[in-house]
């Protein structure tokens, strides 16, 4: 058995992860710019990430570092105040980071200094320099590719530069070609290596509940998935027609596709906003939820119909009737709702709408992650659960672009 030197366990003090990290969880200690921890929800990422950079901080001599991910939001409430983040993981509550919103600085008691920056914004890091980066949920970044090329050119200062990536995977263009770099170091995790940080049975609850699922092999075991065979929507069709704002919009909808029932473990209500322009259909807004009762979905759909200013709301009628539009107008619905039975199955009513994402009739503003999943396993062999957002997506096309008379829909 070693025993610690007295420098060893001073270090060991003020860092108790060197104990419990998993080797996995550890970047090699040369060799690489990059590093990529991707893994499935609760597999550790965040952690990971934070301990790494805290460290290049504290002990590996680094002064100025930069913390992006998807948005502002999401740094401030995940790298930095999440349970996992960089101010909570400090064992000396008197040695906590400070964080200045004004300023998007993130102060360590040594005087080194993180800078906070959003992957929706890469011309904010021009200018700036840095020894070390930390990025986050970088495969759901809207613009991945210009705001990491941006972000490597300001990786300058120190002898030896790098950035760690911590992501649930999506294979987008940009992190398969990450992943492929030639300075890139990739490592893997699943939820249940990481079983003992997360609350007792969530990890059985989960295999449970979705089982050998491609959502199961995305979101639990952290496997990058490519479009499985004989789903309906491809994302190579869904990337080509991205846009990151819409034109002037000449028509607004918001399309509801209410659940058969209420609860914990009821399927999602379905709410899609998306408006059309000069033949194109604009995707706006996945503003879906799971587990909501009916006067709170209502009013979630009537959130968002005044948020994109739409000129109606239409609603699938099929489980819930006229109460449909009566639970609307209870949540204070201020357009007129349009109720529509389905006569055909989802597939074939969703057939129509793949072809006019072929054509490049239908374009994404912005990255709609847990739409683009639903979309991209639909159809497939093995999809399990409800396509609620997709039928909700369905119903938003065809009243833009598909003819309100077709054999496969009735108007109530």
């Amino acid at each position: 058995m070693h025993l610690l030197s007295a420098e060893e366990t001073r270090l060991v003090s003020q860092n108790p992860w060197i104990l419990s990290a998993r080797d996995i969880q550890v970047p090699p200690p040369d060799g690489w710019r990059s590093f990529v921890f991707m893994g499935g929800r609760g597999a550790g990422k965040t952690r990971a990430g934070a301990e790494w950079l805290r460290w290049s901080m504290l002990q590996g001599g680094c002064g100025r570092a930069a913390l992006a991910g998807p948005a502002l939001h999401d740094v401030r409430e995940v790298m930095i105040d999440g349970p996992s983040g960089l101010k909570w993981i400090e064992p000396l509550k008197c040695r906590r980071p400070s964080y200045s919103p004004s300023r998007r600085i993130l102060s360590f008691d040594n005087g080194a200094e993180a800078h906070v920056f959003s992957a929706e914004d890469p011309d904010s890091l021009r200018g700036p320099q840095f020894d070390v980066a930390w990025c986050d949920e970088i495969a759901a970044w809207l613009r991945g590719q210009a705001v990491w090329d941006t972000l490597q050119m300001g990786l300058r200062l120190g002898a030896d530069p790098r950035v760690m990536a911590t992501t649930t995977p999506r294979p987008t263009p940009f992190f398969k070609a990450l992943l492929a770099g030639p300075d890139t170091i990739i490592r893997r995790a699943s939820m249940a290596e990481n079983a003992a940080n997360l609350s007792a049975g969530f990890v059985a609850a989960m295999e449970a509940a979705y089982g050998g699922s491609a959502l199961a092999r995305q979101e639990i075991h952290g496997e990058m998935l490519e479009d499985p065979e004989g789903a309906l929507f491809r994302r190579q069709m869904i990337d080509a027609a991205r846009v990151e704002t819409p034109p002037m919009l000449e028509d607004v909808i918001v399309a509801v596709d209410p659940p058969a029932t209420s609860g914990a473990h009821a399927d999602a209500c379905g709410i899609i906003a998306a408006g059309v322009r000069d033949g194109v259909a604009y995707v706006l807004a996945d503003a879906s939820a799971p587990g909501l009762k009916p006067l709170d979905w209502a009013r979630r759909a009537v959130v968002i119909s005044r948020e994109v200013g739409a000129r109606e709301i239409i609603a699938e009628a099929n489980q819930g009737g006229e109460m449909v539009r009566q639970v609307l107008e209870s949540a204070g619905v201020d357009v007129p709702v349009r109720l529509v039975h389905a006569r055909l199955g989802k597939r074939a009513r969703a057939a129509p709408v793949a072809t006019l994402y072929e054509q490049g009739r239908v374009a994404h503003v912005g990255l709609l992650p847990e739409l683009e999943d639903q979309m991209c396993r639909f159809g497939a062999e093995g999809f399990r659960g409800s396509p609620d957002r997709v039928d909700a997506l369905v119903w938003a096309i065809w009243a833009l672009l598909l003819d309100r008379a077709g054999p496969w829909v009735r108007v109530l």
